[in-house]
């Protein structure tokens, strides 16, 4: 996104105190949300166990917020730069669809009105969220697409059959995780994806220090990533046309490497 501050470190001492200094009225709700997180972690040692309990607490509040929607007509928008941009590079009607972390649907509605009946499938690791999400299919009026929406443990997608998605999501889901949980999912996503398929993903890109804030946002170099797919087999491009929407977040593509 133009205009990013791409090597500012957000987890310093100094950061805080200026971002502080600068919305006032936004520290109150920030160090409830560091207590509450610190509860969380004290309690849940392992970080899916300590993101699903962030989530659930998040979803009771307000389901569009636990997915980074201020509102519902931010939800909405973000929900069509999605669907827009994968529509703008290829997915069709007849792909079956793994969306990673898929929230309440806030892009994945758009993805199942457009894919044949049966072909979205949705994972996450909050049941609550899924629930969430039942609810954005009865608002829809999307029951007859038969869509597909599950609760996960990890990212190995270890009950998914091999080859059968022609395209994998994953919009804000790596922006909230440590290295060992994205290399899981680079480990296994090449299995489920079809030889000609894709796997979307994007991150808080920085191009400074690697860092975290409350161990709810991760913020990583371009690099990491594209040397982390390839370890696993898997090319991977950054997608230079996506940092141009009001997003915030940088987009990479992995596909099967070519083989020699």
């Amino acid at each position: 996104m133009p205009g990013r501050n791409l090597t500012v470190n957000r987890a310093t001492l100094g950061h805080r105190i200026g971002y502080a200094l600068r919305h006032p009225d936004r520290v109150p709700r920030h160090l409830a949300r560091a207590t509450r997180d610190m509860w969380l972690r004290h309690r849940h040692t392992d970080h899916i166990s300590y993101y699903r309990a962030v989530m659930r607490s998040d979803t009771r509040t307000n389901p569009n917020a636990a997915v980074g929607s201020s509102s519902r007509e931010r939800w909405l928008a973000l929900g069509a730069m999605q669907f827009d941009y994968l529509i703008g590079h290829g997915l069709r009607p007849e792909h079956r669809m793994l969306e990673i972390g898929c929230g309440n649907l806030r892009g994945g509605w758009r993805f199942i009105r457009h894919l044949a009946p049966g072909h979205y499938y949705g994972i996450d690791i909050s049941p609550d969220i899924l629930h969430a999400a039942q609810e954005t299919i009865v608002d829809m009026g999307l029951r007859q697409r038969l869509p597909t929406l599950t609760p996960v443990r990890d990212l190995t997608l270890r009950f998914l059959p091999d080859a059968h998605f022609d395209v994998v999501h994953a919009h804000s889901v790596f922006s909230h995780s440590p290295l060992p949980v994205i290399e899981e999912c680079l480990a296994h996503v090449g299995r489920v994806l079809t030889p000609g398929g894709w796997f979307d993903f994007t991150f808080d890109r920085t191009k400074g220090e690697e860092h975290h804030v409350l161990r709810e946002d991760f913020y990583y170099r371009t690099e990491t990533l594209l040397t982390l797919a390839a370890r696993h087999g898997l090319r991977a491009r950054f997608m230079d046309d996506w940092e141009a929407l009001p997003h915030g977040q940088s987009k990479i593509r992995v596909t099967h490497a070519v083989p020699n």
